[in-house]
């Protein structure tokens, strides 16, 4: 249910090159078309990729007149998101982007999507074909990332679908190996922050997620993520981290308040009312400065305008949705 990832980069043999994505700075000129500038970084630590979907749209908008709609995009183009690492170049992509934020300064987030059986064949399902193919893919992630500030989200849905019945029997141990691999690998890097999916306010209670979690190696990474991609208010993903908390040995979390600006959805089927839904708008945009101490960051985990898949019109999952993200933009503060 997370299909969502986008590129400021374009591979050329072994070295990426990251265009445009080199810029720095805090606040800036906010005419329409004007450049993508990065965040106070006292406040926001995470790099704004200048090179973002959102992006291309505030300057095709203002190319084309449309400066409203320009501004509107821009609540989303200026705003750090997760950067989705995709299955073929891990290493390239995972470069590029750290780089890019190094050099301006910032902490790049990264969002690592890729286990075997994904999505339980639902509209972002695949993932690496095994075990094997998986461990190599972290590695190669791994090898991107080297030395720079990195906070990672962990595989959104892979421990709730161990512990909805989504993921069949026989994947099981195994996932819980790969989990426990990816968060040794990456925390052996220098500046890697590791935060593994952990839910959200609505699926259930945190009694049924925290011993998978700590099956998982929750102890070994730097904490969780909760509402990832998901709608629900940050007091309630306040209320539900902190209970989790208590039941994995005090861990830290960070939420993902792209979307939760209105709160879930309650119409249409219930099934598919995470997907997509109408009139819902932008939350607290990211920042270290939260309302609890457990609370690392809000993050834009979910790429707001990126479609959730192919329901309520929309295009496959991750594709950029143009009149979405306007709808998101105008109905925020």
């Amino acid at each position: 249910m997370y299909g969502s990832r986008g590129a400021c980069a374009t591979a050329l043999g072994a070295v990426l090159l990251v265009a445009g994505c080199s810029s720095s700075g805090g606040g800036g000129d906010h005419k329409a078309g004007a450049t993508i500038t990065q965040q106070p970084k006292e406040s926001d630590p995470f790099w704004v990729n200048p090179d973002s979907n959102a992006a291309r749209q505030v300057k095709a908008y203002a190319k084309s007149g449309k400066d409203t709609d320009a501004e509107q995009i821009r609540k989303i183009a200026e705003q750090p998101t997760g950067e989705w690492i995709g299955p073929e170049n891990p290493e390239q992509e995972a470069r590029g982007f750290t780089e890019a934020a190094d050099k301006a300064g910032r902490t790049a987030l990264l969002v690592l999507y890729n286990i075997p059986h994904r999505d339980c064949g639902q509209y972002s399902q695949g993932g690496a074909s095994d075990g094997n193919a998986y461990r190599a893919w972290i590695d190669a992630v791994a090898a991107g990332i080297e030395d720079r500030a990195v906070m990672v989200v962990l595989e959104p849905d892979a421990v709730l679908h161990l512990v909805d019945g989504c993921t069949q029997g026989q994947f099981q141990e195994e996932r819980y190996n790969l989990l426990g691999y990816a968060i040794d690998k990456l925390k052996s890097l220098k500046s890697t922050k590791v935060y593994l999916d952990a839910g959200n306010a609505g699926w259930g209670h945190p009694d049924q997620i925290f011993q998978p979690l700590i099956r998982a190696g929750i102890a070994r990474a730097d904490g969780f993520a909760v509402n990832v991609s998901n709608f629900y208010p940050t007091q309630d993903s306040i209320a539900y981290g902190k209970q989790l908390s208590a039941k994995v040995g005090g861990k830290h979390f960070v939420i993902d308040t792209s979307r939760n600006g209105n709160g879930p959805y309650t119409g249409g089927d219930p099934a598919e009312r995470w997907c997509n839904p109408p009139d819902r708008a932008l939350g607290e945009t990211p920042t270290t400065r939260t309302a609890d101490d457990l609370v690392d960051a809000y993050v834009w985990v979910k790429r707001p305008g990126e479609s959730d898949g192919t329901c309520k019109g929309g295009p496959k999952a991750g594709q950029w949705w143009a009149s979405y993200a306007l709808a998101l933009a105008k109905a925020s503060k």
